[in-house]
């Protein structure tokens, strides 16, 4: 209970200080002006990072669909040279069928 009375004199402390703040003093007004272009700043570096990254997701997945691609070539290729590989040893088992006909 006690802490509930300490955190409330707290916060009417803190907003009697905000109510009392001069906002007109120079300082503080520059410091205001320097946050806000500060923020502002900020605001447009968020913007061109996600934009860069909008671009970097957009790359990703061209590069991934290319992946893809040319691994399923590369795979349609080594298949087409074992097939390639399996009609040469057919021809010369039948030369060689045929070269021991002759022979005989």
């Amino acid at each position: 209970m006690n802490s509930e009375i300490e955190k409330e004199k707290k916060l009417i402390i803190a907003l009697t200080k905000l109510k009392n703040l001069n906002i007109q003093n120079p300082n503080v007004k520059k410091n205001i002006e320097n946050l806000n272009t500060q923020k502002n700043q900020l605001e447009i570096e968020k913007q061109e990072i996600e934009e860069k990254y909008k671009n970097l997701v957009i790359e990703h997945n061209n590069l991934s669909k290319k992946l893809d691609e040319l691994q399923k070539n590369e795979e349609r290729k080594k298949i087409e040279f074992s097939e390639k590989i399996d009609e040469l040893n057919q021809e010369t088992d039948t030369l060689i069928d045929e070269i021991e006909k002759w022979e005989t």
